[in-house]
């Protein structure tokens, strides 16, 4: 098991699962903590993560009104593809702490441009003996006031289960 990974006695000292796992990323992951990434929801083969809307994010179309809000740049929707993704697949572990994993494949189409706050689910389509696979969806309320998709992607990763 590696050294940075909570283990399923760490449970006891938080309320939730989400508690528990806001907290390693506050403490361990910088870029995700300075993102001001969430964890929202934990569930069996499903995750919910946010990454809220900050300016310094965006990019500024050339031709934008002096008032226009930026969008978020298309990288924060990937990495939060890519994190709620691999996180996802420990919910449908048996013991969701004694694997490491890494990312194989990232596949992210954008569909909208993302001038709001970011919210990912994670789906788990299977975990394997080595690999895993989940599919995510991310939303964003649009100018109309609408949640819409903005990004939906697919992640493939190597699950390095203990010997």
């Amino acid at each position: 098991m590696a050294e940075d990974t909570p283990t399923m006695d760490a449970l006891d000292e938080f309320e939730d699962l989400e508690g528990m796992l806001q907290y390693f990323l506050d403490e361990n992951q910088e870029f995700l903590s300075w993102l001001g990434t969430t964890v929202d929801n934990v569930g069996d083969g499903t995750m919910t993560m946010s990454i809220p809307y900050d300016e310094k994010l965006t990019n500024t179309r050339p031709n934008a009104a002096p008032d226009e809000q930026g969008d978020l740049h298309g990288g924060v929707a990937a990495t939060l593809v890519d994190t709620v993704g691999g996180l996802a697949l420990r919910t449908a572990m048996d013991d969701p702490f004694a694997s490491r994993i890494a990312t194989i494949n990232l596949n992210v189409n954008y569909l909208r441009p993302a001038t709001s706050d970011l919210v990912a689910t994670a789906d788990v389509i299977r975990v394997g003996g080595s690999v895993g696979v989940s599919e995510i969806t991310v939303e964003s309320t649009a100018p109309d006031g609408e949640i819409k998709p903005v990004a939906i992607g697919q992640g493939a990763y190597r699950v390095f289960r203990p010997e």
